[in-house]
């Protein structure tokens, strides 16, 4: 995260439904941007595929999710991270447990979109970008209606039909347009249709 490299850690339980959605709509969204996607589990066995209508929403939006394989959060992924975002308050505390530096730069997804949405087009590089809408956090904060404190949470879709992992997708993709008009000229997931079924 020095210099011109940033990186986004995406976080959830078993990295099979949430975090890999979140890694690959991002990184769909930014395109050639130079800031690079991960994402991982607390509790993740490593290796493994995604969830299989993860990557049937991934590809309903565009996103490519072949050759992805599950990996287990460590303090290294998280010191790494420019910024670390999680799909719980819980998970948002494991990380912050395992790198306590990194308590000003992790959120949860919820929380941190809303904060994009309401800095919108910022200034410089998009790895500039990034770090300035972090330094900023706590102004927008102060400016935002508060949120109850499960809408900061976003649900896992595991054991659900397709339609809990579309309802995901659609709040992952809002974060992914809120993240790309922050740090990139074009948004270019505007311009992917929405799938089937979804209202976003």
């Amino acid at each position: 995260m020095t210099g011109n490299r940033f990186d986004i850690l995406f976080v959830c339980h078993a990295n099979l439904c949430r975090s890999p959605m979140a890694e690959l709509l991002v990184r769909h969204a930014i395109g050639n941007t130079g800031i690079r996607v991960h994402s991982a589990g607390t509790h993740a066995r490593e290796d493994q595929p995604m969830h299989p209508l993860t990557a049937q929403v991934l590809q309903e939006r565009g996103a490519d999710p072949e050759g992805f394989r599950t990996r287990r959060l460590t303090a290294a992924l998280v010191a790494g991270a420019g910024l670390v975002l999680t799909a719980t308050r819980q998970q948002r505390a494991a990380c912050v447990v395992l790198q306590p530096a990194a308590v000003r730069r992790t959120f949860t997804i919820t929380q941190f979109g809303r904060y994009a949405e309401a800095a919108g087009a910022g200034d410089g590089s998009p790895q500039e970008r990034l770090r300035d809408l972090i330094d900023r956090v706590p102004l927008l904060r102060g400016g935002l209606p508060s949120a109850r404190p499960e809408e900061e949470d976003l649900a896992d879709p595991v054991n659900q039909p397709i339609d809990a992992f579309r309802r995901c997708g659609a709040e992952l993709q809002r974060v992914a347009d809120a993240l790309t008009t922050v740090i990139a000229p074009m948004p270019r997931a505007s311009l992917t249709p929405a799938p089937p079924g979804s209202r976003s």
